[in-house]
């Protein structure tokens, strides 16, 4: 294949196709919070607890879609919650009720569970033994694109029309273009097309010396490890102030800060544009640096940008904010899975990366809930703010503790 288009590089646009769509919609949700307290007559709390639920359905179903790709394979799995978030935003266009959204989006969550990281970190595990951080940032950037593209542009829409046709247009996307595109040229692995993956089998025979079958693992054997858990808490704690914290809060946050939707509009497009570059730049470095030290620097460069979100009453320091933030914004998520690779290479990691996620749900359902809890309580966001720089200084300490890959070095000479 030397000199010829790999496949493998499809498999990366497809899924990130998927990300962009369906992680995008999800992303835009902060954009209907208002609307929906309008429409349908909820206050910041019950709006809040509803991202909260649907964070906690989402990472409740991460370990067993992960047994899912495991059994049947990511190709499936994410074709069908592609489908499921589309009929499901159609569906959304309905409701006259809260409890009815509440219903509805719990099953966005489960679609969204389905079209998330394990699936795309399977992929690119079994088609990449080359590559592999620059393939994880790209398929991450759908991400950051999903972002940048649907929710300044669903805020938009929602000013020319409503609410209602704006969601029932991100169904359209994703039923009349993703799906498709993901069923008919998404493959599980290269030995469906007859192909090799990515670098030929060169690392894989010589991992395999010591280990030539991948085992399953039970979580009793995963609690034991403190690989596990200092990848699991700091991911908790990036889930809590990135989806949970500022894709639910930031838009409202930024209104209470007397900022026009012109300006939040340009703030979020900012920090989605930032949050592509750092998510492209951390895929790259990881393949020649240090993933442990990255996430280091990622977690304190966040800590400081949130300490001038406290701040941010004027629209320099909002921008400010945007653009910093944005950087390190979900460019934790190539390091956290290639150290996870690398630490459980012995064992199946669809599971594991299921574990993984559901970390990061949980935490992303706290930091949607509690800074709205907050927020009804004291009519502001700043104790939530001062929160989530205590805990971010704490992940970047725990991401510190944790040992360098034995096989680190191995992998990158290989790669480059």
């Amino acid at each position: 294949m030397k000199g010829k288009f790999h496949y493998a590089w499809m498999i990366v646009f497809v899924t990130f196709l998927a990300f962009l769509a369906v992680q995008g919609g999800r992303l835009a949700f902060g954009a209907f919070v208002e609307p929906w307290e309008q429409d349908l007559h909820m206050d910041r709390a019950t709006t809040s607890l509803i991202s909260t639920i649907s964070f906690v359905i989402y990472g409740l179903s991460q370990p067993f879609i992960g047994r899912f790709i495991d059994k049947y394979g990511a190709r499936l799995i994410l074709s069908i919650s592609t489908f499921i978030v589309g009929i499901s935003f159609f569906f959304i266009t309905f409701v006259t009720q809260p409890w009815q959204l509440f219903v509805i989006y719990s099953l966005v969550s489960v679609g969204v569970g389905g079209a998330s990281n394990v699936a795309g970190t399977v992929l690119i595990t079994n088609w990449f033994n080359k590559k592999r951080g620059l393939a994880l940032g790209i398929m991450e950037a759908g991400f950051g694109f999903g972002q940048m593209l649907l929710v300044p542009g669903s805020l938009m829409l929602i000013h020319w029309f409503d609410w209602r046709i704006t969601i029932f247009i991100l169904g359209a996307l994703l039923i009349v273009i993703v799906f498709p595109v993901v069923f008919f040229f998404l493959r599980n692995h290269p030995d469906e097309k007859e192909m090799e993956p990515l670098g030929g089998k060169i690392i894989e025979k010589e991992e395999s010396e010591t280990e030539p079958v991948k085992k399953s693992v039970s979580l009793k054997v995963l609690f034991k490890m403190r690989q596990f858990w200092f990848l699991m808490l700091p991911f908790a704690v990036c889930g809590f102030t990135t989806t949970g914290l500022m894709d639910t809060h930031l838009i409202p946050l930024s209104h209470h800060h007397g900022f026009s939707a012109t300006v939040t509009g340009t703030a979020v497009s900012i920090l989605a544009a930032c949050n592509i570059v750092g998510i492209l730049l951390s895929g790259v470095i990881i393949d020649y640096w240090s993933s442990r030290k990255l996430l280091v620097f990622i977690y304190f460069t966040r800590a400081l940008s949130i300490g001038i979100l406290v701040y941010s009453h004027n629209t320099v320091l909002l921008l400010l904010f945007a653009a910093i933030f944005g950087f390190v914004d979900f460019a934790t998520v190539a390091p956290t899975q290639l150290l996870l690779t690398q630490y459980f290479k012995n064992y199946s990691i669809g599971f594991i990366v299921g574990c993984l996620s559901l970390s990061h749900q949980i935490g992303s359902a706290l930091g949607a809930y509690i800074p709205g809890l907050l927020y009804s309580s004291y009519g502001n966001y700043e104790l939530s703010l001062y929160i989530s720089i205590l805990i971010v200084l704490a992940a970047a300490i725990m991401n510190l503790l944790l040992p360098e890959p034995n096989r680190i070095k191995i992998v990158n000479k290989r790669a480059s």
